[in-house]
């Protein structure tokens, strides 16, 4: 069996299960039809013929994933990484590439990724501190209008999960920004001091990151 659309085929490649329902999938230019066991040739034909606009949608859908392979580019710390679309069940990184299903994977592991970059970052800045300050609790979130939060009931420190795409310096400088707040819990000249003693250029990178 198969399909045809734009002028060119597709197989039709039937899946006989135990199960109550059917299910229909365009993957690696072909149709994938699961069907129960009972149904018979003329059954299949039959769907495929009352979800012919569905299936077309799903070759489309498909075909957009494939041009979008090899273009689209993100940002991890400031480096380029490009973005691979695959149906793939983990993402899987290679050097400067990153394969992965859809958008919401992509998301999912650059949350991950954050959270183990912002610990290493954190734990670097809090060692070379000389001032007294708790060790605080890593949080990531998004957030529209703050690099950084510092909680001084709980001792935390919130990252905005936008950093990722950002150079290092800037992952850096804001860090050092909120471990300086449990020094000086103000913007006093005072927490300025101690921000310059361990992020000496945090006038410039401050002002880039406005």
């Amino acid at each position: 069996m198969e399909f045809l659309y734009d002028g060119k085929t597709y197989p039709i490649e039937i899946k006989r299960k135990n199960n109550k329902n059917l299910y229909i999938r365009v993957r690696e230019n072909k149709v994938i039809i699961t069907c129960p066991l009972f149904y018979t040739k003329s059954m299949i034909e039959k769907v495929i013929k009352e979800n012919n606009d569905s299936i077309e949608n799903m070759i489309v859908h498909q075909m957009k994933r494939t041009y979008k392979e090899q273009s689209e580019k993100h940002n991890f710390l400031g480096k380029t990484l490009n973005i691979v679309y695959k149906d793939v069940k983990r993402p899987q990184v290679n050097g400067d590439t990153i394969i992965i299903k859809d958008e919401e994977m992509l998301l999912r592991w650059y949350k991950k990724k954050a959270l183990e970059t912002f610990q290493i970052y954190l734990d670097e800045a809090y060692y070379v501190f000389e001032e007294k300050i708790p060790y605080p609790k890593l949080k990531v979130r998004s957030m529209k209008t703050r690099w950084g939060v510092c909680n001084r009931k709980d001792n935390s420190v919130t990252l905005n999960l936008q950093l990722i795409y950002k150079s290092h310096e800037y992952l850096n400088y804001v860090i050092v920004h909120e471990l300086s707040h449990f020094v000086h819990f103000d913007h006093s000249k005072e927490f300025w001091n101690t921000v310059e003693k361990y992020c000496p250029e945090y006038k410039k990178v401050r002002k880039e990151l406005k």
